[in-house]
């Protein structure tokens, strides 16, 4: 088999190692059928990269054309200067222009652009590119009105709804930069977020369901601005949406004897306060506005938006992107990653409030002509059929979301996808982190009935768009592997000492080089960009992840490689949750470390030392959430689905137990104790287990051991070297704690 440079496969493969290929018919319909063909184009775009991007660019408009050499311009290696990294530089264009005039001007105005699925069933819309259009020039001149101006940053703290895609495209045309914050963070974390970008202007709603549980998002507004007037800044405007009083199932409510004074659904008030200096509503403004907007020309490298991810040192990095490269590269993984065609239609559970959705549902899509789902609920909301009978209704052709949904789904009778016709699906895809084995088999063969590739995509906030991953109908796959790089990416994997493995290995993974959708830099932090991503091994982009190459050239991602967690595809920072433990009076130590969880792939596991005088206790354990300080940066996702955790959280109700708190066992944390740690940071951060310690083992230079912990959490007594221990009986003790199984069925206390 041809191997290139780095020993990954470039010819043909072995038949044997793979559980999924195509079929000649499925090859001879897609964009790109033949593995040979695939290592053609890859080649290309690392060889000659200008040629490459500037044929990748020519679908697109651009005002001032694309160089015809030097397509871009770039330093990350941090011991030759400061980084940075250009691409079209030069070229001027508009995204939202190519998004939507573009495909109005090529006969495609009275398409669907997107079908808008609600939290519950009955609700439902649709909007046709035309349509779309004419609503975004007219936010663009109430955000004009408002005072936003090209390089302004505007902030959307909103539900999964045709409003927000209104307002990102809308700052797009007019220059202006949009930060969309998750509709479901806390007040401390959208504020530390406005406060970031100096934004003046807020675009929300009065509230989203998820399920049958309201999130208030106009109230958490109204505490962040209190918290922003605090550090002296002062909103122009919050424009509000009002979203649930235009419901179907709103109007139902409304028509109830107990819905005559106000608006209850759910058994939630859902009434809004108002403030008439900065408080507008989206409907009233969007009625005095004009239908016309002439789009804003900016460069290439001019910034579209910021996303703020979280990091391992505190405060969260907001992600700068810009306009020409991301463009490009959003809508050629779009087109190859998804095999998309016209006609075909786009369903991601993800949430636009991280990457996914920004470059699948709103960016990448539409430059494709797309027409794609919004869906605003939960997996399991009516019940667990809710994505199939989404898929059958609009006769959805792709189906994109992550492996926490796909566990989820699975613990359910099989019956809930099979009432649901499936037959338009032709791909299924994932995203948020490696796909475990036993999902994948059931995502292919009872979602799929065995006759759709699994596209398990691996990318990140920083990374604008699709880094690894298989080309379906092209690439063989392998359940959990992310498979190949897409075109302009060249990864390696190091060793501990920056040194290039050959072949097969496991090590750090990196990439040499930049591709267009990159990051620019962590905004007003460029230092930051510069420590986190290139000065451990200078002359690389690394990806805190560890990587491995098979014997087959194929890429697998191990992890993180530092102390983060991946809980329902959301990054947690075990800093920032230790921060928050510290705060209570009690506490002496704590360290938080990553435990398996069968649904959510990892779970939060916090041990905790208590000072003198305290007891171990419920109450105890209460409080130390209670009281927690708020965390300022503590999760976000490269690509999941943050709707998930709701679902989640309800799911495991019944399963949730307490320990003998007589032991220094692991307490599983209830509903009340977990309650203000919720309320600080949000629901999917919560622990999941508090282990009482008395001890932490630690290094004679004072540094916990984090590796001994996991072991501990998991009861794993392969412990490896000990020897750099100040005592390593804390480590028995530790182990001598009762391990309590979290399941439905009567519980076993287990010792080591």
């Amino acid at each position: 088999m041809a191997k290139d440079m780095n020993g990954v496969a470039n010819g043909s493969v072995n038949n044997g190692s793979y559980v999924f290929r195509a079929t000649e018919e499925q090859k001879s319909k897609a964009h790109m059928g033949n593995l040979n063909e695939f290592w053609k184009m890859h080649r290309k775009s690392l060889e000659d990269p200008d040629s490459f991007w500037r044929e990748a660019a020519a679908p697109f408009f651009w005002k001032t054309p694309v160089p015809e050499k030097n397509i871009s311009n770039y330093n990350i290696d941090v011991r030759k200067g400061s980084v940075f990294i250009e691409w079209l530089k030069g070229a001027s264009t508009n995204i939202c222009y190519n998004a939507l005039d573009r495909n109005v001007q090529n006969g495609h105005g009275e398409q669907i652009a997107y079908y808008w699925e609600g939290n519950d069933p009955q609700d439902n819309d649709k909007i046709t590119y035309r349509e779309l259009l004419r609503r975004v020039c007219r936010f663009a001149n109430v955000l004009k009105s408002k005072g936003v101006k090209n390089g302004d940053m505007v902030a959307m703290y909103m539900p999964m709804i045709l409003e927000l895609v209104v307002a990102m495209f809308a700052c797009a045309r007019i220059g202006a930069i949009h930060s969309v914050v998750f509709g479901g963070y806390s007040a401390e974390s959208l504020a530390e977020r406005l406060l970031d970008g100096n934004c003046k202007v807020l675009v929300t709603a009065d509230g989203v369901f998820r399920g049958t549980k309201l999130v208030h998002l106009k109230n958490i507004v109204d505490r962040t601005l209190e918290i922003c007037k605090k550090k002296n800044l002062h909103m122009n405007a919050v424009i509000v949406v009002e979203h649930q009083k235009n419901l179907l199932s709103t109007k139902k409510a409304l028509s109830q004897p107990n819905g005559t004074a106000k608006t209850i659904v759910h058994g939630y008030d859902i009434e809004v306060s108002w403030n008439p200096k900065v408080d507008v509503w989206w409907h009233e403004e969007m009625k005095k506005a004009n239908d016309v907007c002439e789009p804003v020309w900016v460069d290439a490298e001019h910034t579209l938006f910021t996303l703020y991810t979280s990091g391992s040192t505190g405060k969260p990095k907001g992600c700068l992107h810009t306009t020409g490269g991301y463009m490009v590269y959003g809508a050629l993984t779009f087109k190859y990653v998804f095999d998309y065609f016209p006609g075909d239609v786009f369903f991601c559970t993800g949430d636009i409030g991280w990457l996914t959705g920004h470059t699948y549902i709103v960016y990448g899509s539409l430059l494709n002509t797309a027409t794609c789902i919004l869906y605003e609920g939960v997996p399991t909301h009516p019940d667990a059929g809710r994505y199939w009978e989404v898929v059958e209704k609009y006769g959805a052709t792709h189906f994109y979301t992550a492996p926490t949904a796909i566990r989820t789904l699975m613990r359910y009778d099989d019956a809930y996808v099979t009432k649901y016709d499936r037959s338009s699906l032709k791909v299924l895809a994932s995203v948020g982190e490696p796909i475990n084995r036993d999902a994948w088999f059931w995502y292919q063969k009872i979602v799929g009935e065995g006759r759709c590739p699994i596209v398990d995509t691996y990318w990140q906030t920083e990374t604008g768009g699709h880094l690894l991953t298989p080309i379906p109908f092209c690439t063989p796959l392998k359940p959990g592997c992310a498979s190949l790089p897409f075109f302009g990416v060249e990864p390696a994997i190091l060793d501990e000492e920056g040194h290039e493995i050959k072949g097969p290995g496991k090590g750090y993974l990196v990439i040499k080089r930049p591709w267009p959708a990159v990051m620019r830099t962590v905004y007003g932090d460029h230092n930051r960009f510069e420590e986190t991503y290139f000065s451990k091994f200078p002359g690389y982009y690394f990806t805190g992840d560890g990587g491995m190459r098979d014997e087959e050239g194929l890429y697998w991602v191990t992890g993180r490689v530092d102390d983060m967690l991946n809980v329902s595809g959301h990054l947690l920072s075990t800093t920032d949750v230790e921060a928050s433990l510290m705060g209570h009076k009690s506490v002496a130590e704590t360290a938080v470390v990553r435990h398996p969880h069968p649904v959510k792939g990892e779970c939060l596991y916090c041990f905790v030392v208590l000072k003198d005088g305290y007891k171990f206790d419920e109450s105890i354990v209460q409080e130390l959430t209670q009281k927690a300080y708020a965390s300022r940066a503590i999760c976000e996702s490269a690509t999941g689905n943050p709707r998930v955790e709701s679902s989640l959280r309800r799911e495991h109700k019944k399963s949730r137990v307490r320990s003998d708190l007589k032991s220094s066992a692991p307490y599983v944390a209830g509903k009340g104790g977990r309650k203000r740690m919720e309320h600080q940071i949000g629901p999917f951060a919560r622990p999941e287990y508090f282990h009482h310690a008395t001890a932490l083992p630690k290094t004679r230079s004072g540094k916990t051991v984090r590796r001994i912990l996991r072991k501990v959490a998991t009861n794993d007594t392969d412990l490896g070297d000990l020897s750099t221990l100040v005592d390593e009986s804390v480590v028995q003790v530790l182990f001598n704690s009762k391990k309590y199984l979290n399941r439905k069925t009567p519980l076993r206390v287990e010792k080591s």
